[in-house]
């Protein structure tokens, strides 16, 4: 009867120590378990760590569960007084630490690059080289492409802890591909364009636009203009040249800067620039496979960041000296 009584009291102790906290950690604590750990290298973690205070208890419910055979390498935070079953279930799912990093729309690859260092704690040129690995881009996205440029999907990710540059840039990209919907091939055919000439329209309307419901105008006038053979003379693509040579991004423009000597620069070059300019959003690439039918060639920005359209050069010429008297002066140059 003795036996019987202190076999029930050990079931009733390990019963508690499933449920109740397990560990003597009197703060979160942060373990690290490479690929390849053998169980008992995991214990031995698990228990410097004070997560677990029994090697006996955790191994022999690990066994029990199969867990021992499963654990997922990765990076982990547990909470003071966690449980043993909650300890194994977080190890077998591989629920490990993850950062949240929000990419906005219209940002370049150097944008994301000194983003990740920022947020991620990325070394940023490591990123950059990864984002600019044409073959890897064109390898991964399936068609020629200059770098990853405009083919990184603007999105929230939620990223394992200590995920390397070219991990970044391939996951952003795989949810670019993710992102794109197989009835938009038949509509590139419709409208004469390959993924990269539209995403690269795509990434120019995104710069442009302010107002959300003017994408498909602003799309519809450089399609006017493509068709003609008109130069697209996209504010833009010449922001984009010259920070591509010089790291700076100039928010104003003036006279001398549309001379700036680039292929990107389609005040100089007529049709498309060579690659994108940003990466656009999922409203400017459908607003550019799916443009308004409008007369219009020409669009000048208001104080307000609304555009005003017009057919002809004339007309256009009014609406800005109209919108000139309406917005403050630069500083002198």
């Amino acid at each position: 009867m003795a036996s019987l009584h202190s076999l029930g009291t050990k079931a009733a102790a390990l019963g508690l120590s499933l449920l109740s906290g397990c560990g003597g950690n009197p703060a979160v604590e942060r373990v690290t378990l490479p690929p390849g750990t053998p169980f008992s290298a995991v214990t031995d973690s698990m228990v410097a760590h004070r997560v677990v205070t029994s090697r006996r208890i955790f191994k022999l419910l690990a066994r029990l569960r199969g867990v021992d055979r499963s654990v997922q390498a990765g990076i982990y935070e547990f909470e003071p007084g966690v449980s043993l079953w909650r300890v194994l279930d977080v190890l077998a799912s591989g629920r490990g630490v993850t950062l949240k990093f929000t990419v906005p729309e219209g940002l370049t690859i150097a944008d994301v690059a000194a983003l990740a260092a920022t947020r991620l704690g990325l070394p940023e040129d490591s990123v950059l080289d990864a984002a600019r690995d044409g073959a890897s881009a064109t390898a991964l996205l399936g068609f020629k492409v200059p770098s990853y440029e405009g083919f990184l999907r603007p999105e929230t990710y939620s990223l394992p802890l200590g995920m390397r540059s070219g991990e970044l840039i391939r996951v952003m990209a795989e949810g670019f591909k993710a992102g794109w919907r197989p009835g938009w091939d038949a509509r590139l055919d419709s409208i004469g364009m390959s993924r990269l000439q539209l995403v690269t329209l795509a990434s120019i309307v995104e710069g442009e636009a302010r107002a959300d419901d003017e994408r498909e105008t602003i799309a519809g006038v450089y399609h006017n203009r493509l068709r003609i053979g008109m130069a697209l003379q996209a504010d833009p693509t010449v922001q984009y040249a010259i920070a591509l040579a010089t790291g700076a991004r100039k928010t104003r423009l003036y006279k001398k800067d549309y001379q700036y000597p680039s292929p990107y620069n389609t005040y100089l070059h007529p049709g498309l620039p060579p690659g994108p300019v940003n990466s656009p959003s999922h409203r400017s690439l459908e607003a550019s496979l799916y443009p308004a039918k409008a007369p219009f060639l020409y669009f000048v920005a208001g104080p307000d960041g609304r555009h005003v359209f017009s057919r002809t050069y004339p007309e256009h010429l009014r609406n800005v000296a109209r919108m000139r008297r309406l917005t403050p002066a630069p500083p002198a140059r």
